[in-house]
C-alpha cells in the first residue's frame, strides 16, 4: 500500500470536480482494508469507489480508501445458468462486456452505466427494464465497526427502486467487497419491451435480437442521449424519477395532458423527473461552468472547472422549482459530499 498526501480526486469522479484528500490510499485486497479500517492515525476514513455517483462539495481530511479489489471467479455453473463472483473494483460495463463475450445474459440492459461493480448493489442500479436485483444473489462485505466479513443475500437488500438497505438503514456501516449474480448461459430472457430499445431494433430490421443486439442497442441509445464523462463531467441522472400518489397524478394529467408516465401499482405513478426538468424550462441551461445537459434534462454537467458547490446550487435550485411548479419533490440521486 502507498499512501498519497494532498491527491486530486479529479480523475477518480466522473464529475471531474477538482477537489484534494490529505491523505490517499488504494487497497488490492481485503486484508489490506481490514488493516486500512484499523489504522489508528486517522480515525475518519471515506470510501471511494468508481465515483460516479458521487459529487464533491469540499476537500476530504478523512483518509480516503480507494477499493481496487479485482477479479471475476465462477463460483458454479449447469447447463442453463453461471454464477460469478465479481469483486468491487471491477468496472461495471467491463463487466457487462465480458459477459456479452462468453454469452452470460442478464445485464446487458445495464450496458454502458458508468461506476464500479461494488456500488451496483447501494443504489440497485437499473435501466431499460433491467434492475441489478433481477441477477443478484448475494454480496460479501466488511463490517467498518468489527471488521469482519458478512454475506447479505437477496433478501436481506431491501432492493427498491434505485434504493437497498446499504442506502438506508445500513449506509456506511458496511463495505461491499463483492457481489454474486445467477446468468443464464442460454435461453435467454431478452428484455426489449422498453420503446426506444423496440424501435431502434425495428430500424436495424432486427426481430429476434440477441443479447449483444439488446446490449449494441442500449449503449447507442445512452451515447445519444447522455455525455461521456470524460468529455464533459457528469454524474448521470442526479435525480430520481418521483413517484406520486394517485390525487397528484390526476391533477397534473389534466393540467399535463401529453405528460408521460410509468404506472407502478394502482394508486402510484412514476413521472419522468427529466419531463419535469425540461417542462420547467431547464434543459440546455448554463450558468458559468455548471449546467443542464442539452440533450437529457435529468444530467447536470460540469462544463470544465465547477466546483462541487457550484452544481449543488444548481440542484437547489431545480428542486425548488419542481415543488413549487408540480408540487413535486425531486430527490437527489448522486451522493453529496
Amino acid at each position: 500500500m502507498q499512501f498519497e498526501k494532498n491527491k486530486s480526486l479529479k480523475e477518480f469522479n466522473t464529475f471531474g470536480i477538482d477537489c484534494k484528500a490529505n491523505h490517499f490510499v488504494s487497497v488490492s485486497t481485503i486484508a489490506e482494508l481490514q488493516e486500512l479500517l484499523q489504522h489508528e492515525d486517522h480515525q475518519k476514513k471515506f470510501i471511494l469507489g468508481g465515483g460516479s455517483n458521487i459529487l464533491f462539495t469540499r476537500d476530504l481530511d478523512e483518509l480516503v480508501i480507494h477499493i481496487d479489489l479485482k477479479g471475476i471467479f465462477v463460483k458454479h455453473e449447469d447447463e442453463d445458468h453461471i454464477i460469478l463472483e465479481v469483486m468491487a473494483g471491477e468496472n461495471w460495463h467491463d463487466l457487462v462486456e465480458y459477459c456479452i463475450d462468453h454469452d452470460y445474459g442478464g445485464i446487458e440492459n445495464l450496458s454502458l452505466i458508468p461506476g464500479n461493480v461494488g456500488t451496483a448493489p447501494i443504489q440497485n442500479i437499473g435501466a431499460y427494464g433491467v434492475e441489478l436485483k433481477d441477477v443478484f444473489v448475494s454480496c460479501k462485505t466488511l463490517s467498518v465497526e468489527s471488521f469482519t466479513e458478512k454475506e447479505f443475500q437477496k433478501e436481506d437488500c431491501n432492493f427498491d427502486y434505485r434504493n437497498s438497505i446499504f442506502k438506508s438503514v445500513e449506509k456506511g456501516n458496511y463495505i461491499i467487497t463483492s457481489v454474486i449474480l445467477r446468468l443464464s448461459k442460454r435461453n435467454h430472457k431478452i428484455n426489449a419491451d422498453y420503446g426506444a430499445i423496440q424501435q431502434l431494433l425495428k430500424d436495424k430490421d432486427i426481430s429476434n435480437p440477441t443479447i449483444r443486439d439488446i446490449s449494441e442497442t442500449v449503449i447507442e441509445i445512452r451515447r445519444s442521449k447522455l455525455p461521456d464523462p470524460q468529455i464533459l463531467g457528469n454524474g448521470g441522472s442526479f435525480f430520481k424519477n418521483p413517484v406520486v400518489d394517485l390525487a397528484i397524478f390526476n391533477d397534473l394529467v389534466e393540467q399535463y395532458p401529453n405528460m408521460p408516465y410509468y404506472r407502478i401499482s394502482e394508486n402510484s405513478y412514476k413521472i419522468p423527473a427529466g419531463w419535469l426538468i425540461d417542462t420547467a424550462g431547464f434543459k440546455g441551461m448554463r450558468v458559468g461552468e455548471v449546467g443542464v445537459h442539452k440533450d437529457q434534462a435529468l444530467v447536470l454537467v460540469n462544463f470544465g472547472n465547477a466546483k462541487g458547490n457550484e452544481i449543488k446550487d444548481l440542484a437547489i435550485t431545480i428542486q425548488k422549482e419542481i415543488k413549487g411548479k408540480f408540487g413535486i419533490e425531486l430527490e437527489a440521486e448522486v451522493n453529496i459530499i
